[in-house]
């Protein structure tokens, strides 16, 4: 599996990853394809900064030696790095923008799943904005302030919102043209509709930080083609 290089030097990797692959390898079955897998196979020396849910697609940041790793991980714990996030969320929001504090911890039965718990949960902050509303979706922005895992989709399920494609925490349903346009019919050579969208609509599109050689590294990943493709039915059938 290819990946897109968005940026390159002598002290950093940083991808584009596609939904549906893993950052690291898996604990349990290391023959799954990742990340990290796929870099190790190009260069002598590479190491894990942080990382994205297996479904979330977007920007990926490695370090090619041990210096630039524990300079720039130490970023990442004292939030000095700057992550954006957009994402295609259910229903219309009530505000414009916003900053949701709820506090997250693992599910104490479901592996691999986490809850909003304000005793006990670690603190988590998101903040949102909403660049379109269409009424049955929103296009929205996010500011992680946080790291916490599956931070957005948890503070978006519980505030009512969650994102579209969520297998976890909301409607795993594939988006079709048909939901949006009335009297759709398949052309006659075609016996299935095939959706537009069929996976988790969250997308880590921008990473800024001051690099181990003080230069600031700012990089944004386009937005995938699964997701404009969505906007443009939105914008075409349910733009007020």
């Amino acid at each position: 599996m290819k990946l897109e290089i968005l940026y390159e030097d002598d002290q950093y990797v940083v991808v584009n990853k596609p939904s549906g692959l893993l950052s690291i390898p898996d604990r349990h079955n290391a023959a799954i394809p990742s990340v990290a897998g796929i870099l190790r196979n190009l260069y002598p020396t590479i190491f894990i900064i942080h990382r994205l849910d297996k479904d979330t697609s977007g920007i990926l940041c490695f370090a090619k030696d041990e210096e630039t790793h524990r300079y720039t991980s130490q970023l990442f714990e004292h939030r000095s790095v700057k992550k954006n996030y957009i994402g295609i969320v259910h229903g219309s929001m009530e505000v414009e923008s916003s900053t949701i504090e709820d506090a997250i911890m693992e599910h104490p039965f479901i592996n691999g799943k986490m809850i909003i718990h304000q005793k006990q949960g670690k603190p988590s902050i998101t903040k949102f904005e909403v660049l379109e509303s269409f009424g049955l979706y929103s296009f929205v922005k996010f500011d992680i302030l946080t790291g916490r895992t599956h931070q957005i989709r948890v503070h978006m399920q519980n505030y009512g919102h969650p994102i579209v494609g969520d297998i976890v925490y909301g409607k795993s349903d594939p988006v079709f043209i048909s939901h949006f346009k009335k009297r759709f019919k398949l052309s006659k050579d075609v016996e299935e509709e095939k959706p537009i969208l069929d996976r988790l609509a969250l997308h880590a599109f921008r990473l800024s930080f001051e690099t181990v050689n003080h230069k600031t590294l700012d990089i944004e990943a386009p937005l995938p083609r699964d997701m404009n493709a969505m906007l443009k039915q939105c914008r075409k059938w349910l733009k007020k």
